[in-house]
């Protein structure tokens, strides 16, 4: 058993152990490029955590291609965003009711300190997963 941030009794999860940094929910708009090629995809975050997130896209990619993105979200009353390098490291079909296309964990490979930063108050903002 284990205590929640809310101190509530739980079982605990093998793969929330092994977690150095917790996930949390994003549902974020992605920008990405695959280094060294011009075209942008898009694609939605679905968690995220200090050294890496979880996306969906339509995009089929290769396990170890490295992408330039950029994440939007809202902070106070404007729009901002920030940008890393990532690597995949793995990857999913992934189907859903009315979408299907794939789920990719992805590992920062570079981060700005600045927008390092931004992360971890974004990452606070928001609800931790299970």
């Amino acid at each position: 058993m284990a205590v929640d941030q809310e101190g509530v009794m739980g079982q605990t999860n093998k793969s929330e152990e092994r977690r150095k940094f917790p996930r949390s929910f994003m549902d974020l708009p992605i920008e990405y490029r695959i280094t060294d090629l011009p075209r942008a995809h898009g694609g939605v975050v679905i968690n995220g955590s200090e050294t890496g997130l979880l996306v969906h896209s339509v995009k089929d990619m290769p396990i170890g291609t490295n992408l330039n993105i950029s994440v939007l979200f809202p902070e106070r009353f404007q729009l901002t965003n920030f940008d890393v390098v990532a690597e995949i490291v793995r990857k999913d079909v992934c189907w859903e009711e009315n979408w299907h296309g794939f789920e990719y964990g992805l590992r920062f490979v570079w981060i700005k300190p600045e927008d390092a930063g931004r992360l971890k108050q974004l990452l606070k903002n928001r609800f931790r997963s299970k």
